[in-house]
C-alpha cells in the first residue's frame, strides 16, 4: 500500500533525541502493542503543537504527505 506507521514525538528536551531514546521508544512499543500497530520508524519534531498547546496535525500531513492527490483515504479538492 506504501504507508507505514511512523511516530512523531516532541520531547521536552531536544537535546536527548537520539539512537538511544529512539530505542527506548521502539521496545515501550514493542512491549505494549501489537506488531501491527509498532512503528517502524520515529522521528523527533521541536515544534509541531500551537502556541495553545494543541497537535497541529496538518504540519505534520504537509510534511510526510505533501501535494498528493489522497491523505488516509480522502479525496482533496482541486
Amino acid at each position: 500500500m506504501g504507508e507505514e506507521v511512523k511516530a512523531v514525538v516532541q520531547p521536552h528536551d531536544m537535546t536527548q533525541t537520539g539512537k538511544d531514546l529512539e530505542a527506548e521508544l521502539m521496545a515501550f512499543c514493542r512491549k505494549h502493542l501489537s506488531p501491527i500497530k509498532c512503528p517502524r520508524s520515529i522521528d523527533f519534531e521541536p515544534n509541531c503543537r500551537a502556541p495553545t498547546g494543541k497537535l497541529v496535525k496538518r504540519h505534520l500531513r504537509d510534511k510526510y504527505w505533501p501535494k498528493v492527490a489522497r491523505r488516509c483515504n480522502r479525496v482533496l479538492p482541486e
